[in-house]
């Protein structure tokens, strides 16, 4: 086993970051690229908030997500960067988007449970398309007759959004209860 010191551990993890496909845990660095060297967690962690702050105020920035850490870049600079890429990224429909916040606010749920919520069916397409992006998964199944799907969100999901746990979901929006104006017909009407 060769022994790193602190600044190439650091460098090898921030090599790591910059090439890997996805996020990377600290148990899958030390699977991987720390292989061959005898790292405590607490070392890979120390470096990798060094890390962190070493990319503070630049253009990227190091951020852990729901499966590990990933270098992304700053979300002020999302609008210019996208005329980098020719592909736009696809358009959702509000029905998927509903449906996908429905999953994500109240999993484990079932299909019928979303539909009486929005009071419309959900398209297969729309579950199809969800399940496709690997964002929701089938957990189980209800007790019920019939034993319907209970749909929940996947880690690829909070990747997705940037977010490490389901409690950094944003605070669902609370529906004010408005009073309804009474209204006086004129002769008029």
């Amino acid at each position: 086993m060769a022994l790193l010191n602190d600044e190439q551990l650091k460098c090898l993890i921030e090599a790591a970051f910059f090439v890997a496909d996805k996020p990377l845990s600290v148990q899958l660095l030390k699977k991987t690229v720390l292989e061959q060297h005898n790292v405590s967690n607490k070392r890979i962690i120390t470096q990798i908030n060094e890390l962190r702050a070493h990319y503070q105020n630049r253009g990227i920035e190091l951020v852990k997500v729901a499966s590990g850490y990933r270098f992304q870049a700053v979300a002020k600079f999302s609008n210019e960067l996208a005329n980098l890429f020719k592909e736009r990224a696809p358009r959702y429909s509000r029905a998927l988007l509903e449906t996908l916040s429905l999953i994500a606010y109240k999993q484990p749920i079932t299909r019928g449970a979303i539909e009486d919520i929005r009071g419309v069916a959900v398209s297969s397409a729309i579950m199809k398309t969800l399940l496709e992006r690997n964002w929701i998964d089938i957990v189980g199944y209800k007790e019920v007759p019939g034993r319907p799907a209970l749909y929940a969100t996947t880690q690829v999901f909070l990747d997705y959004f940037s977010l490490e746990t389901l409690s950094d979901l944003p605070e669902p929006l609370s529906i004010e209860k408005v009073p309804l104006t009474e209204f006086t017909l004129s002769d008029d009407a």
